[in-house]
């Protein structure tokens, strides 16, 4: 599982960030593998990782599962957790999984895309 850095700022930091991986593997040094998410604006990075939405991500991270799995270890409603899910999933944070059980049908479980999860946010 890789690291996930999640942090603000501009495309052109976004780029800064790629060219100096770029040199640092040009010059045959080892880079650790990870998953950065960039975001322009705060705001957007505050609307996906809500409160609710961060108790979710360490709930998978936990102990993977379903989302009826999650939503019963968070005293939720299924249907919430499953709107969380889905812009968990579609952010990067989350991965799902569909699994076919034989005779029994499908179901779909849920991990985190990474071990560790770091937040960076530069406000002002």
């Amino acid at each position: 599982m890789l690291n996930l850095l999640i942090t603000t700022g501009s495309i052109e930091e976004f780029q800064d960030q790629g060219k100096t991986l770029a040199r640092a593997l040009d010059q045959g040094q080892e880079v650790e593998p990870r998953t950065v998410i960039m975001f322009e604006d705060p705001e957007e990075l505050l609307e996906i990782l809500s409160n609710a939405r961060l108790s979710v991500f360490r709930s998978v991270k936990q102990e993977p599962g379903s989302i009826t799995d999650v939503a019963r270890r968070l005293g939720r409603d299924r249907s919430a957790v499953k709107r969380d899910v889905d812009v968990l999933v579609r952010a990067g944070l989350l991965e799902m999984e569909e699994v076919r059980h034989p005779g029994h049908g499908r179901k779909k479980y849920l991990k985190a895309a990474a071990s560790e999860l770091k937040l960076v946010a530069h406000l002002g």
